[in-house]
């Protein structure tokens, strides 16, 4: 059996790197993958404790769920998105955005 921890600190390596792609990453599609990874690893802490804290619920499996499908559904929009500022100017990086202010 895994211990808690073990999930904890891959769950934590996770957010920071998701963390740290948010802020360095300059490509709109890169700053997607870290918020996925954010997401993933709050998916992961809900699932955990909920078999550490509470073996015989399910809550923390919904919660993983719903965030699954709220994170699906925000992954097509931004990508939409993304196609959307492409095909204005050519160029999803995060610099060539303040074109679209005006």
């Amino acid at each position: 059996m895994v211990h808690l921890e073990y999930y904890l600190i891959v769950s934590t390596i996770m957010l920071f790197a998701g963390i740290f792609g948010f802020f360095i990453r300059r490509n709109t599609l890169g700053m997607l993958i870290s918020v996925e990874l954010i997401l993933n690893a709050t998916d992961i802490n809900f699932a955990v404790f909920n078999r550490f804290l509470f073996p015989d619920g399910l809550e923390g499996y919904f919660f993983s769920l719903f965030s699954i499908a709220i994170s699906a559904a925000e992954t097509a929009i931004a990508i939409a998105i993304m196609i959307n500022i492409y095909r204005n100017i050519r160029s999803i990086q995060v610099d060539k955005l303040e074109d679209m202010k005006w």
